[in-house]
């Protein structure tokens, strides 16, 4: 149990020391880069590659990417993208940070943007595609391709439409008629969402639109056709002459976007309720403490690093735990210190997905919210059942064997009768929190505390039993 003990304290301060590195060197990159040594003869373009699933990562590659275009004074940002889709709210984020990027932002397809892609293109000022490429297909699917409900589709028609009229139109005036032509037509964008929109010489009714290159450039969703970046640049930016400086991900960025992906989140979520639950089972210190914190410190230390999870939603999570804790150890029963425990710890996880200003929720969607909730209650739900399975395999065979007690028990419960243990004096195998194994002349038994919480190792005494458990008092003169 101490090496458990001193293991747990290791790889605790290791990952601190892991994410204090991870973030002193992101504040050394934010504060290292200026733009006095540009040459003032040329124009500088950023280039950020989008090609993979969106997700958290490309989130994250974007959002430094503004920032660093930002701070070189850079001409004109241009998204190097191929991709056929990923997590519509990592898209939805990166569609509201390319819209109001004070650089302007240009995009290259280079074969594909479906779904969460096409978002993301029609956000950009102007898009470029390489001939043969495709935009469009955005229904909203599950992990198994197939379309979600209509609430979900109403959303994403709305992001689509909405994305699509922040461009603008022009204004027509035709003898009394007034007309007006939108850049990028809304209808166009909706179409790309939903099967039952049609449009005239464009798309019939029940086809998700899909648009070529060509059909895009008819239709006014592509401004040109390039092979490469360098015609983009030259042929439709007009800059001969200029820079192009890259976005280089680092292995921060890839790692905290790992550790961002909802799934994972899930999971870290299912690995702290069952590291608590089954420490709660065994005496001291253990595994599945370190387990608990490890987990809860991949949780929320990229959220802090990235400014999502504030200080006092991380004390909300850990005020829950005390108080759990306390309902446990200290309190009988399960009452309203627990209750409130577990809704403060089931709070401090959601709110920490939010992207919220400190009390200031006006900016948070119900989309956003009800993401955070999912993933949260995903990870409760998988770890509850999880730990139900493993409470009646655990112990057998395996790396978890040694934390339950594997003693043969045949037998213990009618031989020799519990009623002729009433006045004999044992000793407590485990820990009785109230419930626990005892040990009567070399036998195992069920036993129920009837002084509170009983150690491991203290003598005991057998006062009465019934349903097939014995219970018992510490022995008199014996502190517990």
């Amino acid at each position: 149990m101490t090496h458990n003990k001193y293991v747990f304290i290791l790889l605790s301060v290791l990952i601190c020391l892991i994410y204090s590195e991870m973030y002193a060197t992101e504040l050394q990159q934010d504060t290292s880069i200026s733009d006095t040594g540009r040459d003032v003869e040329k124009v500088v373009i950023y280039k950020i590659d989008i090609k993979k699933e969106i997700d958290k990562t490309s989130q994250i590659y974007l959002s430094k990417g503004l920032a660093e275009a930002h701070r070189l004074n850079a001409d004109a940002v241009l998204l190097h993208l191929n991709t056929f889709g990923g997590l519509l709210d990592a898209a939805d984020s990166m569609r509201t940070a390319i819209l109001y990027s004070p650089v302007p932002v240009y995009v290259f397809i280079d074969n594909n943007a479906a779904s969460a892609g096409a978002l993301i293109s029609i956000a950009c000022k102007k898009i470029y595609m390489r001939r043969g490429a495709s935009i469009g297909a955005a229904t909203v699917v599950n992990q198994t391709g197939e379309a979600l409900p209509d609430k979900y589709q109403s959303y994403m028609r709305a992001m689509m439409r909405a994305t699509a009229e922040a461009h603008g139109h022009d204004t027509i005036v035709s003898g009394a008629d007034t007309v007006y032509r939108w850049l990028r037509n809304p209808q166009i964008a909706e179409a790309m969402v939903d099967d039952r929109i049609a449009i005239t010489n464009v798309i019939d009714s029940g086809k998700t639109l899909t648009f070529t290159s060509e059909e895009a450039l008819q239709w006014d969703y592509c401004d040109g056709i390039a092979e490469s970046v360098d015609e983009v640049i030259t042929k439709y930016l007009h800059h001969n002459e200029y820079t192009l400086e890259s976005y280089e991900p680092s292995w921060h960025d890839n790692a905290k976007g790992f550790l961002m992906n909802p799934v994972l989140q899930s999971i870290l979520i299912m690995l702290i309720v069952g590291g608590i639950y089954f420490e709660l089972q065994t005496p001291g210190v253990g595994f599945p403490s370190a387990a608990a914190v490890i987990a809860a410190i991949l949780y929320f230390a990229p959220l802090y690093i990235d400014g999502m999870a504030a200080n006092w939603e991380i004390i909300i999570f850990i005020i829950g735990l005390i108080l759990i804790a306390l309902e446990i150890f200290v309190i009988p029963g399960f009452g309203v210190a627990g209750v409130t425990g577990g809704l403060l710890l089931i709070g401090g996880l959601i709110l920490a997905l939010l992207n919220n200003v400190n009390f200031n929720f006006d900016y948070v969607t119900d989309f956003e919210i009800g993401r955070s909730v999912l993933v949260v209650l995903i990870g409760l739900t998988v770890g509850f059942g999880g730990m139900i399975w493993l409470s009646s395999r655990i112990g057998t065979k395996g790396a978890l064997r040694h934390i339950a007690l594997t003693a043969d028990l045949e037998g213990a419960v009618s031989t020799p009768p519990l009623a002729l243990l009433i006045g004999c004096e044992g000793v407590t195998a485990t820990v009785l929190r109230p419930s626990g194994k005892v040990l009567f002349d070399g036998k195992y038994y069920d036993a129920i505390s009837d002084s509170g919480f009983i150690d491991k190792g203290q003598p005991i005494v057998a006062v009465r039993f019934s349903n097939a458990q014995v219970y018992v008092l510490i022995k008199k003169g014996t502190r517990g």
